[in-house]
């Protein structure tokens, strides 16, 4: 394909190469790669449902390791409170206060979201906040009718002159309401990862975050980890990373040619919360707990969270151990029955090398075959009953190479066309709730790259707009997907009171987000 000088310079200074914006047009060119899902992975059949024994061994497994351990929590944080507020946004265009009559708007757009919103806003965290401001700004305020308060309320709590909540970080917006002050999602993070993260009265906690966010971010760090420190007797080290404008990836038309802007420069968008792979890849840590930054809970469900990742945590390791265990046997020489150990527990506890006939390899090839397949980074995965949320689901797929394995699925990775792959993402009983803890070290203590594990071929398209103007993207291949497609999984259930994201706004009225 033929770039002009502009865009040789324009993909210098991302640091993309012109070979590989044309491997990405190729992509287009190809179009989605649909997953081969065989089954739904449930309960006993690819999930672990762990007993109150189980769960208590493994907590005290954990417990007796942390403090020797380098223990990290990655948040990825990039994302902007603005999709929290999208039906909000519309409302302040569209609703005329003074002609227009809110229950009937509410009826008109059928938008669930804003009559929760309305009929309870009163138990919103940052209520009296937003309240003040408009009647410090709008005069005879607490006179207007009703309608006329909501409406200004919403313009308070959105634009510049108010909370202007909208274009905050999402991490950044008041999630929960204390005696004395308002908690952001930010740090909410912070006090739960005191719970199963910290080691040694240290707690370290990665977040990934938009560059021109970082400032307002440091700035809440500065407010809240000096009490935070006082009250628990914990330090905190808290680091930032952005989004690597290299793995950002060029759009296209619907003719598959790159689009251009109205100033007719080549169009590129972030590559998804795939691009953290990399982010990833960065840290230097023993274990590592991955959780999204509106994925918190209130202090009601604190201890029932902190359990159940502190178990997760001891699975780890307890998986851990024993694969390093033979990967070190694996170097002395292991054979015979040793192998035969190895090769049962890949199969029944790994779920690693499933196509692989063990018996059927000679002495010679069995160490090899299972070394490859030990020596890859593991991550044990939480996984809650599927109750209408979206989310990731568990499947067991099968890979082109014929290898069978645990995936987390999207359902835009499935070909809904074809009836039996249909059918069985309808049968799934489990989401992911983006609750990871993993591991990305080696048996010999080194680092494994972890763009190696990534499987390429699971990047999607997306049909998107700019300017009015119809294009495509793409979105790698997911963090917690395909960006983790070739490690070694492991999927456990655990309570849906763990996983209370917040979407949109309403969703912080739900009673999991009331401090009571």
């Amino acid at each position: 394909m033929d770039f002009n000088e502009k865009d040789v310079s324009l993909f210098r200074e991302k640091g993309i190469s012109p070979e590989k914006v044309e491997q990405q047009i190729e992509i287009f060119k190809r179009g989605n790669i649909v997953v081969d899902v065989r089954e739904a992975a449930t309960v006993k059949n690819g999930i672990l449902a762990v007993t109150e024994e189980e769960q208590n061994e493994l907590t005290h497994l954990y417990e007796s390791r942390k403090n020797d351990l380098d223990i990290l929590k990655f948040v990825p944080a990039s994302g902007a409170a603005t999709r929290m507020f999208k039906a909000f946004y519309n409302f302040l265009k569209e609703f005329d206060p003074e002609k227009d009559d809110l229950d009937e708007y509410i009826d008109q757009k059928n938008e669930h979201s804003l009559e929760i919103f309305f009929s309870r806003i009163k138990d919103l965290p940052f209520y009296e906040k937003v309240r003040e401001q408009a009647i410090e700004a709008e005069a005879g305020f607490e006179k207007m009718t009703e309608d006329k308060q909501h409406y200004l309320f919403v313009k308070y709590m959105l634009q510049e002159d108010g909370l202007n909540l909208g274009e905050q970080p999402k991490g950044l917006v008041p999630f929960h309401k204390y005696e004395n002050h308002l908690a952001t999602a930010f740090e909410e993070h912070l006090i739960e990862a005191i719970d199963y993260a910290a080691s040694g009265k240290k707690v370290r906690i990665h977040f990934t975050v938009a560059e021109e966010h970082r400032e307002k971010f440091e700035e809440e760090a500065r407010e809240v980890v000096p009490r935070l420190e006082r009250e628990t007797g914990n330090s905190f080290e808290i680091t930032y990373s952005y989004q690597d404008p290299k793995t950002d990836t060029v759009a296209v038309t619907m003719e598959n040619e790159p689009f251009r802007d109205e100033s007719g420069e080549i169009f590129f968008r972030p590559g998804g919360h795939g691009a953290l792979i990399q982010n990833l890849n960065e840290q230097e840590s023993d274990l590592i707990f991955i959780k999204n930054i509106d994925n918190v809970v209130t202090p009601s469900n604190r201890d029932l969270l902190s359990s159940y990742k502190r178990m997760l945590a001891g699975k780890l390791l307890e998986l851990r151990e024993k694969s390093f265990r033979f990967l070190n046997q694996l170097d002395k020489g292991a054979g015979g029955a040793q192998l035969q150990e190895m090769g049962e527990f890949l199969q029944k506890e790994l779920n690693a090398g499933l196509n692989v006939n063990f018996e059927d390899l000679n002495e010679q090839e069995k160490p090899s075959v299972i070394k490859k397949l030990l020596n890859r980074p593991l991550r044990v995965c939480g996984m809650v009953k599927n109750e209408g949320e979206p989310g990731g689901g568990p499947f067991w797929v099968t890979h082109k190479n014929e290898e069978i394995s645990l995936q987390i699925v999207e359902s835009s990775q499935i070909d809904h066309d074809n009836y039996q792959q249909s059918k069985i993402a309808q049968e799934a009983t489990h989401f992911n709730p983006v609750d990871v803890v993993c591991s990305t070290r080696d048996y010999r203590g080194g680092k494994f790259d972890l763009e190696k594990y990534v499987d390429e071929k699971t990047s999607f398209i997306a049909n998107k707009t700019k300017d009015g103007k119809e294009l495509k993207a793409l979105e790698l291949p997911g963090l917690w997907n395909g960006g983790m497609a070739h490690w070694n999984t492991i999927f456990v259930e655990v309570p849906v009171e763990t996983f209370n994201p917040v979407k949109t706004v309403a969703d912080l009225l739900k009673p999991s987000h009331q401090v009571k």
